[in-house]
């Protein structure tokens, strides 16, 4: 891109293009002997008026150019328009070897209408003295010295002022300061007079400034300061208009104050837009992936700490290479949910498994540290275990034993009785086993687990229909003697969680949320439906809990059992589904006084008090209002 002034010079160039051609038709062109081309302000005698200036007229005489200043002819040798400048010699010198002008050429001459380039010039005076001169500074001119006087020339001003008694000067002369050369030979080369353009307009006022400070002054180019030539030019530029005096004068200076303001902060935009398309915005992209790639790496820093602290840890540890063999590079897909994708794979000695590859966005890993660490250490009947896992670059997977008849909730929601899968007693030995796996997981192991997620569908079935508890993504570890774990938000399935998890006014957060859960998980279980989806012409919209209870109340004031649809299987079921689902926490019953109720007659199963409703209706996930004022809630450890 060019620089602001190049911008500038350009912009002034273009602008005033068509009045320097129009300058160029109105001028004259002469030319006389060597000469060529003069035009204005210079002009030959005899030449329109129009064509030049009074002051700068030429006379042409043979081959000659003669200038006239004050009475005093001088040959011109070279005229340069581009500078403005014109070098002269005077007549005398030019003509002989030996010659002195009749006159002293000195610089105050050239005040008007030409001022002297002091630049690469000086003076010289020639003194006649009837004696020797024993001074460096004193040089003999041998031509011009005779017997009873010697010629000589000095080159500084101030020996002329004090000149010894017996010396006089002859005259004084203008000479370019060059000494390889001799002293008439200098003079024969003339010296350089300067002129000032005339300025009656803008235009002349911008084209000189712009010849004189810009890219078309001589020194321009190889200058040292051509770095700072942009700052230089502005500055240099601006001073020149200022100092002109002319008709419109300030008003150009003020234009081009504005003009140059405008520019450079147009060019200070676009520079910072270019800077921000082409640095900033890769940058900010670079940084963004530094961004992810950091936490990425900290986030699986996070899991190899977690498993190499685990001391007598059972679990193999596969590579992403032997997940790809063992799921066969992911042939049979099992199911799939917001955690990732579940594979069936066998190991090398044949054994089934399942493998769940984790999402590549699981947050920072706590997920699958949950699984591991809860899983890793469990080893129940009724807890599905754990084979090993895999944990590479980006890669995470946990591998299951395999569960042949996949999840509960393929096997109890038909409303049909007659067309289920499972009878009454592999229903009710489920609903056993999967209370025992939970006592197992809040008293069994050194550390109380929580669940958070008891459903159907993380309830797995073998090939025997054993049921197994999976999912321990949401699981909460503390030791049993630790009153207070804090979680940041509430965990669990939007049908099955806890009231507390959701509101604190509600009751502390404890392992009889799992609790609730699982009387849920009873209630589906017992009717055959989910419970938050009755049909129609059943009490539309009616919830389930609620329609149960309504139907036991009934029951259990009537004498004739036989008047309700009801069976034994299903009265036991929703009876301690009931105990379980108590508003309060409190008033839950811990797993193991389920499991002595699930194992108990259905006759010696009292009626439990009635859940908290709302609108005839338990209050369910429909109803329940988050209480926004809490931003984390405790879990209290309490046997209740």
């Amino acid at each position: 891109m060019p620089s602001l002034p190049e911008l500038f010079f350009c912009l002034i160039f273009l602008s005033f293009t068509e009045i320097i051609i129009s300058h160029g038709k109105e001028s004259c062109s002469s030319s006389c002997g060597s000469l060529q081309n003069i035009r204005y302000p210079f002009h030959l005698r005899g030449d329109p008026a129009e064509c030049g200036i009074s002051d700068f007229e030429l006379n042409c005489e043979g081959n000659n150019t003669i200038l006239d200043i004050h009475q005093m002819k001088y040959y011109v040798k070279d005229i340069s328009y581009h500078d403005s400048t014109i070098t002269v010699v005077e007549v005398s010198l030019a003509r002989g070897n030996c010659n002195l002008p009749d006159k002293s050429i000195y610089w105050d001459v050239f005040k008007q209408p030409f001022f002297l380039e002091f630049y690469n010039q000086r003076q010289a005076a020639f003194i006649n003295c009837s004696i020797k001169i024993n001074s460096p500074s004193f040089e003999i001119v041998p031509c011009l010295s005779k017997n009873n006087s010697t010629i000589y020339v000095v080159f500084e001003a101030f020996y002329v002022q004090d000149l010894p008694i017996n010396c006089h000067v002859l005259c004084t002369v203008l000479m370019t300061e060059n000494l390889q050369v001799s002293i008439f030979d200098n003079l024969k080369q003339g010296f350089r007079l300067h002129w000032s353009p005339l300025i009656k307009s803008s235009v002349d006022a911008i084209w000189y400034c712009a010849k004189r400070n810009g890219p078309l002054a001589d020194d321009f180019v190889g200058n040292i300061f051509d770095e700072l030539w942009p700052i230089l030019f502005e500055m240099e530029f601006l001073s020149c208009l200022y100092g002109l005096q002319y008709s419109h004068s300030k008003l150009t200076f003020y234009a081009a104050v504005v003009i140059i303001l405008v520019l450079d902060i147009t060019l200070t935009v676009l520079v910072l837009l270019l800077i921000g398309r082409f640095l900033f915005a890769p940058l900010c992209v670079l940084s963004f992936l530094a961004y992810k790639l950091f936490k990425l790496l900290i986030h699986v820093d996070s899991i190899e700490r977690f498993l190499q602290n685990q001391k007598a840890f059972s679990p193999s540890r596969y590579s992403y290479n032997e997940i790809i063999t063992i799921t066969n590079n992911f042939k049979e897909k099992l199911g799939q949910g917001g955690f990732g994708s579940v594979f069936k794979g066998r190991l090398p000695d044949g054994y089934l498994v399942a493998v769940k590859m984790l999402g590549k966005s699981m947050g920072d890993g706590e997920d699958f540290i949950n699984e591991v660490s809860t899983i890793g250490m469990i080893h129940h009947i009724n807890v599905v275990q754990l084979v090993g896992f895999c944990v590479e670059d980006s890669y995470r997977a946990l591998v299951y034993e395999y569960m042949a008849n996949g999840s509960l909730e393929k096997y109890i929601f038909t409303s049909n009785k007659a067309n289920r899968i499972l009878d009454k007693d592999k229903l009710l030995d489920i609903a056993l086993s999967v209370a025992k796996g939970l006592h197992y997981l809040h008293q069994g192991c050194n550390m109380r687990i929580l669940h958070f997620d008891i459903k159907p569908h993380n309830i797995l079935l073998d090939h025997k229909f054993t049921p197994k508890i999976s999912d321990f993504g949401l699981a909460k570890l503390h030791p049993k003697g630790h009153s207070l774990v804090s979680i940041s938000a509430a965990r669990g399935t939007i049908g099955y969680i806890a009231p507390e998890l959701i509101s604190r006014s509600f009751g502390t957060i404890s392992h009889k949320s799992d609790v609730y859960s699982f009387g849920m998980l009873l209630m589906d279980m017992a009717g055959g439906r989910k419970h938050t989806n009755l049909k129609e012409n059943n009490s539309s919209q009616v919830y389930y809990p609620s329609w149960i209870y309504d139907k036991l109340q009934k029951r259990e004031l009537s004498k004739n059992f036989e008047i309700f649809d009801i069976d034994d299987l299903e009265i036991k079921l929703s009876k301690v589904g009931l105990c379980c689902i108590q508003t309060r926490p409190s008033d839950r019953p811990s797993m193991i006084n389920v499991v002595e109720m699930l194992e108990a007659d259905v006759d010696s199963l009292h009626m439990p008090p009635k859940p908290f409703f709302s609108s005839s209706g338990i209050v369910s996930p429909r109803n329940i209002l988050l209480d926004d004022s809490l931003s984390e809630l405790s879990i209290i450890d309490e046997d209740l």
